[in-house]
């Protein structure tokens, strides 16, 4: 592979964006301009797709895994 293979670490307890951000929900995981809107997480995978980036490496803890790969898949994205 040639180019930058963007990192994007996703983790943490929501405790700062409380109360819209929950333990098993956090801030990163909620969407940026409301309701049906794309979250954080999401644009943050979008702004590193294509031109010089390979595909994106998320890291992430296993109790928000299912939320990673349904949040990929909302934006054509494979986890």
């Amino acid at each position: 592979m040639k180019g930058i293979t963007p990192v994007i670490l996703c983790g943490g307890s929501g405790s700062r964006l409380w109360p819209l951000s929950r333990d098993m929900n956090p801030k990163q995981f909620q969407p940026v301009e409301g309701h049906g809107s794309q979250t954080f997480f999401q644009q943050t995978v979008l702004r590193h797709i294509g031109g010089c980036y390979n595909k994106p490496l998320v890291v992430s803890g296993s109790r928000y895994a299912h939320v990673v790969t349904q949040q990929l898949a909302a934006i054509g994205q494979a986890a």
